[in-house]
């Protein structure tokens, strides 16, 4: 599969998000590492809603996508499975 084929297939968010061009180290630090620089580039990002939601409903299990953390978005998903039972 080209780069090509890859990059068109990203959501259109993709091309807007804050973190193009920054070190990748930031948003999948390694265990116990910290993901407060990560967090501040999303915190101040137009598309981090849509980054966080694409995450949470793909069960992405690694890094930061959205401001959250892999644990912050296990933790939504399984808040939101108890909600839908509950209902």
């Amino acid at each position: 599969m080209s780069l090509r084929l890859i990059l068109d297939a990203l959501p259109e968010w993709h091309q807007r998000a804050n973190c193009q061009g920054t070190d990748t180290d930031e948003f999948y630090p390694e265990k116990g590492g910290s993901t407060r620089t990560a967090k501040r580039i999303c915190d101040r990002c137009e598309v981090k809603t849509e980054c966080a939601q694409d995450a949470v409903e793909r069960r992405e299990p690694y890094g930061v996508w959205g401001g959250m953390s892999q644990n912050e978005r296990r933790a939504l998903g399984r808040s939101d499975r108890a909600e839908q039972v509950a209902a």
